[in-house]
């Protein structure tokens, strides 16, 4: 069994947990930022591509105590780097120290490059490597003085799914999309729309979550070369995400008053394998009234930080607010960096869940809206 570590945005962790059982790891735990989790040889594969929350899968080479560099050239040393890295391939390090006596990035950086090219120098009986092969990443986490010592599988981060190469404006990140769908409940069943859908990200997730789609299908991964991969792994942890998939008939728009987001939007959709199961269509916010037994509005407008100022974005909040009392059957996840959404929006909402997107701390505002 090897030992894994996924990162992820805070307030995520628990989606992690939860999704990394569902694929059958053992020893889960979540932690700040972070999920660790145990799992066979080939369990990379299968987390990569199916992962909907997290950030990037890491593989946890080692960990021990760290409190001098001697310490952590000795103990970096002592680890099989040789599995992962071969005699030509390039292996950078990167990483971060948080309360920890070795608290400079850059010298633990130099320490850990020294340590594992020593320990390579010995099995490959080489003094100098000349990095031109397969990329192999180095990430260490120095926490409390207990260094992690990992390689990256992944590489450019879960959360670039592949079907968003062009963006449009400031755009919600895709792992906090899917994590908005699923505190929204939306399974498939009923109706879900994002009437200020950009580039179309939160339906795209929306679709992935209702067909069981696995994110990753459509992408690479820099662990894909490594001399521990086999292409036929590979080949049998695609195809059994795919068998995972679910065919049906969704009910799931988006909406935006541009043009050109509306024309993003389709096209992210085909990419993505989605076009089948969402609508996009060009409408304003503020005159959304579709009718509904059944509906989920689960949205990120824009605000202070994103498009417009915070006089603009407070006043959009109202007229949206004023659109949202006329409904009827739609309950509403709404999520802002405003701290004054809820004065604005005129109704203060039945329950408030702390995200972030990206680097940015927001609050998910959600409304149950029933008719009587």
């Amino acid at each position: 069994m090897r030992k894994y570590i996924a990162p992820c945005l805070f307030g995520l962790e628990t989606f992690c947990k939860n999704e990394f059982k569902f694929m059958g790891m053992q020893n889960v735990k979540a932690e700040n930022g972070r999920v660790r989790f145990e799992g066979d040889d080939n369990a990379f594969m299968r987390a990569n591509i199916m992962s909907r929350f997290s950030e990037r899968i890491l593989i946890e080479l080692g960990s021990f105590k760290a409190t001098s560099f001697d310490a952590l050239f000795e103990g970096t040393r002592k680890l099989p780097f040789e599995e992962f890295i071969g005699k030509n391939d390039e292996f950078p390090v990167k990483g971060f120290s948080l309360n920890s006596k070795l608290f400079s990035v850059p010298d633990c950086q130099k320490i850990i490059k020294k340590a594992v090219s020593k320990r390579l120098e010995g099995v490959y009986k080489l003094r100098w490597f000349p990095e031109t092969g397969n990329l192999v990443r180095i990430q260490f986490i120095l926490i409390d003085d207990t260094v992690s010592l990992c390689a990256d599988t992944s590489g450019q981060g879960l959360h670039k799914r592949g079907y968003r190469p062009e963006n449009y404006e400031a755009p919600i990140r895709e792992t906090l999309a899917a994590a908005m769908v699923d505190i929204s409940g939306y399974k498939g069943f009923g109706e879900l729309a994002d009437p200020f859908c950009g580039s179309g990200t939160i339906a795209i997730e929306a679709a992935f979550a209702a067909k069981r789609r696995a994110p990753g299908l459509n992408r690479n991964f820099i662990s894909e070369d490594w001399q521990i991969s086999e292409k036929k792994a590979w080949q049998e942890a695609r195809e059994y995400a795919k068998s995972r998939e679910f065919k049906g008939n969704y009910k799931i728009y988006g909406s935006d008053i541009s043009p050109k987001a509306i024309e993003l939007c389709q096209k992210n959709a085909l990419r993505a394998g989605v076009a089948d199961c969402v609508s996009f269509e060009i409408a304003d916010a503020l005159k959304f009234e579709r009718k509904t037994e059944e509906g989920r509005i689960v949205t990120n407008p824009p605000y202070g930080l994103r498009l417009m100022d915070e006089k603009e974005s407070r006043e959009l909040y109202t007229a949206f607010g004023k659109t949202y009392s006329t409904l009827e059957n739609w309950d509403a996840y709404i999520i802002s960096p405003e701290p004054e959404f809820e004065s604005c929006f005129g109704k203060k909402a039945e329950k408030t869940r702390r995200l972030y997107n990206g680097n940015i701390r927001c609050t998910l505002y959600m409304y149950r809206n029933k008719k009587m």
